[in-house]
């Protein structure tokens, strides 16, 4: 069973940073994509980045692009993603996925098989 864990969540004002991380056993998997995914109240699940680590392939959501880099670290096995000039429509709870396929659709929440339990970013005006 993968176990995918988030952490870094938090409250934060407008144009401040916040770097979340995750940790997933199927790191270790040459083909894997991971990526960062967000859900706002009442608002459907959408990609915010995601990576391929067969050729390290980034993808960003039009409205994150040029504020939020998605990254990893190998020798830790963890997943970053580093989100500065926060704004607040980026307020949701931000999940973590992977899984151990290439994912046709890098962005798409329904191409990954395991999820993390979720960790609240909330930024203020």
């Amino acid at each position: 069973q993968v176990q995918v864990v988030e952490s870094g969540g938090g409250s934060v004002q407008a144009g401040g940073s916040l770097r979340l991380s995750c940790a997933a056993s199927v790191y270790t998997y040459s083909r894997s994509c991971m990526g960062w995914f967000r859900q706002a109240p009442g608002k459907e699940r959408e990609g915010v980045a995601t990576i391929y680590f067969g050729d390290g392939s980034t993808y960003y959501a039009d409205s994150v692009k040029g504020r939020f880099t998605i990254s990893r670290d190998n020798a830790k096995n963890t997943l970053y993603l580093q989100m500065n000039s926060l704004k607040p429509e980026d307020t949701a709870m931000y999940y973590c996925a992977a899984t151990p396929y290439k994912a046709e659709e890098a962005l798409m929440w329904y191409e990954y098989n395991y999820w993390g339990q979720g960790t609240q970013v909330t930024v203020s005006s």
